[in-house]
């Protein structure tokens, strides 16, 4: 074999034996073993609460077992591929040996990708606000272009996508927006987009055909289980003040002639959350009440991390002195550009699109492992 081929194996399988020991796969194993058993054993399904949580941790340990199983068994083919290599190092094995490379270097990628997201909360859905800044109209219409981007990546994942509030703009696009994404490892993802996005480009909105700097804010906040929650006692109005009001969006009649929307103030912290997205006002109140436990979640996560901490107050100013985590330029060039890692794409439309968003969304997760 030669030397550089024997090189790129010799690190594949290396980085292949340090997950799987990092990841702790036997240790996964056995702990399915016991859910199972757990799970046929009569009397299981009695205590329903209990069942669901069993429930959800089976699924995120198949998901978790199945790509570093299939890892493992990859490099255990590669291994005998080398073996065949060593007593007839023709063209056809040595071929094959770098197929082989090619389709494992996907699927560890991936599974280094997930390994970094190791908080409890990462592989939650997620709660993604978007509030429009500095720039008028042209900040309303890139507000509603980010929330169309979101949207798009969602669906090409495979994750689902909830409208929970939506403010429109005065003519156009929105002024603020909140959605839900559910799916596994949705905040883990959508932490790398907090932060002030920036657009330039000609403006639409503009008759003598200026250029405009728009800019917008992301945040995302995990849509946590009970496992991980906090208690909020939401029946004492010295600590959530309720509000009603009449739903803005569409819905029919009934939405947008009643109080059917919810807007929850947590008084201590002053953290504010809304939703109108059901024709039911107590539905609406359930949604509020989940949002405001993962925004208060998160804060209480923030204090013990000094750095995100900072990141968030970063965003009280969404235009222009603030400090921007992304550059969408689209005059007189065309490129993304992350401000924090440094990784750019010339094609902005594609990442409008969401098609190309995870190679920014990545980037940021190895930055981050960088930094620690």
């Amino acid at each position: 074999m030669e030397a550089e081929l024997k090189q790129s194996c010799e690190d594949l399988l290396e980085r292949i034996a340090h997950l799987k020991t990092s990841l702790d796969l036997e240790g996964q194993q056995n702990r399915l073993t016991e859910i199972n058993e757990k799970m046929v054993a009569p009397g299981f399904w009695d205590d329903s609460e209990s069942a669901q949580k069993t429930t959800t941790e089976l699924s995120g340990l198949n998901a978790s077992i199945k790509p570093l199983k299939a890892l493992v068994q990859g490099a255990e083919e590669l291994e005998i591929l080398i073996e065949f290599a060593e007593e007839d190092d023709s063209d056809e094995n040595l071929d094959e040996i770098q197929r082989q490379i090619e389709r494992i270097q996907v699927d560890l990628e991936q599974v280094e990708l997930k390994a970094m997201m190791g908080e409890p909360e990462d592989t939650c859905g997620a709660y993604v606000q978007i509030q429009a800044g500095e720039g008028g109209t042209d900040a309303a219409d890139w507000a509603e272009m980010l929330l169309r981007m979101y949207a798009r990546w969602a669906e090409l994942k495979g994750f689902k996508v909830e409208e929970l509030d939506l403010s429109p703009g005065e003519e156009a696009g929105i002024r603020s927006a909140t959605i839900a994404i559910r799916g596994d490892y949705v905040y883990g993802y959508m932490k790398a987009e907090i932060g002030v996005h920036r657009l330039i480009r000609i403006s639409p909105f503009d008759s003598a055909g200026r250029r405009q700097t728009s800019f917008a804010a992301v945040d995302a906040t995990p849509e946590i289980d009970d496992a991980i929650g906090i208690d909020i006692d939401f029946t004492d109005d010295k600590i959530v003040r309720e509000d009603t009001y009449r739903s803005s969006g569409a819905g029919g009649q009934h939405v947008n002639k009643t109080d059917s929307a919810i807007r929850l103030t947590h008084l201590p912290t002053g953290e504010v959350v809304q939703c109108q997205s059901q024709r039911s006002q107590h539905k609406n109140r359930a949604q509020a009440r989940k949002m405001l436990a993962a925004r208060l979640y998160q804060v209480e996560k923030d204090k013990r991390d000094a750095e995100n901490a900072a990141k968030r107050g970063a965003k009280s100013r969404i235009g222009f002195g603030g400090e921007t985590i992304r550059h969408y330029v689209l005059h007189p060039d065309q490129y993304v550009k992350d401000a924090r890692t440094g990784h750019k794409y010339g094609n902005p439309m594609n990442v409008l699109n969401g098609e190309n968003l995870d190679s920014f969304i990545e980037a940021y997760l190895r930055w981050t492992i960088g930094r620690e």
